[in-house]
Order: C-alpha cells, then sequence, then structure tokens
C-alpha cells in the first residue's frame, strides 16, 4: 500500500467519492441558467431594469405632475377632476402589470444566484477534503522524515562509542 493509498483510506468512503465527484463537475462546469434566455425572460429583465431605474422614475413624476396640473388649473377641459380617478386607475393598471414582469425577473435571478451558490458550495467542499488530503500528506512527510533522522541518529549513536575511544 503507498502513501496515497494510506491517506484515501483516512478519508471515509463518501467523503473520497464526493472529491471524485467534484474533481469530475470541476472538469464538465455546469452552465449558468442565465445562458438561455427566452424573449419571455428577456422581456422581464428589460422591464424590470426600466420600471427600476431613475429615468422612468423622473419621467413618470413629471407626467403625473403635468397631469395633475392640467386638471387642477383648468387650460384644457377637467377630464379628471380632483381625486383624480382616471390616474388612479392608470396607475393601478401599470402596477398591475408591472408587477408580474418584476417577480419573474427576481425569480430567475434568484435561480441564477442558487446556481452560483451550488458552485460555491461545493467548491468549498472540494476545497476542504483537498486541504485535509495537503494535511495527511503532509503528516506522512514529516512522519519519514522523522524515521530517516531517527536512523541517522542510531547510526550516528552505533559509531559514537567508536569515536569516544579514539581521541584524535
Amino acid at each position: 500500500m503507498n502513501a496515497i493509498d494510506k491517506l484515501i483510506s483516512t478519508l471515509h468512503h463518501e467523503e473520497v467519492e464526493l472529491l471524485g465527484r467534484l474533481r469530475t463537475a470541476r472538469r464538465e462546469r455546469k452552465p449558468r441558467p442565465e445562458g438561455t434566455l427566452t424573449m419571455g425572460a428577456r422581456i422581464a429583465d428589460s422591464v424590470a431594469a426600466m420600471v427600476g431605474s431613475w429615468p422612468f422614475i423622473i419621467v413618470q413624476s413629471v407626467l403625473l405632475l403635468f397631469w395633475m396640473g392640467l386638471n387642477i388649473t383648468a387650460f384644457i377641459n377637467h377630464w379628471d377632476p380632483y381625486p383624480f380617478i382616471l390616474l388612479n386607475l392608470a396607475l393601478s393598471f401599470q402596477a398591475a402589470y408591472a408587477a408580474p414582469f418584476i417577480m419573474m425577473s427576481q425569480n430567475r435571478q434568484a435561480m441564477i444566484d442558487r446556481h452560483a451558490a451550488e458552485q460555491d458550495y461545493d467548491i468549498n467542499i472540494k476545497a476542504e477534503l483537498e486541504i485535509e488530503l495537503l494535511h495527511q500528506k503532509i503528516d506522512l512527510l514529516r512522519e519519514k522524515e522523522i524515521a530517516e533522522l531517527l536512523q541517522v541518529i542510531k547510526r550516528f549513536q552505533e559509531h559514537l562509542p567508536a569515536l569516544k575511544q579514539d581521541p584524535p
């Protein structure tokens, strides 16, 4: 049994199998889920990016102020008087349609994050097992070195009486 077999035998059977799978997985590298976006996913991402941006907030605020200003000052016929029911309806309609797009985009991003976390976890487990193997290899090398040093000391001790008898 060579030194590597001794090291591997100290790991549990499940750990050896896991390390083998993780080493193979590193070579294969699973594709990231965002690589193949459907048209719906691209639309959801672009809508979520647009609705969650400062230009959208600024433009919408300007339009809302313009709407309310025209209806309060009556430059044009009051098409939506003060409690602005039509404006409320339009904003509710906008929110009702924007929310599912945003949720789809967030769900897809959560899936991407989950996939990345799984890969990070696998890498951490593999690193832990590899480090454990390295520690065992270093311990084995130290044991081997100490054994060699003990043999040198024994040989030196065997020659020591002869050196004591023969003064220079």
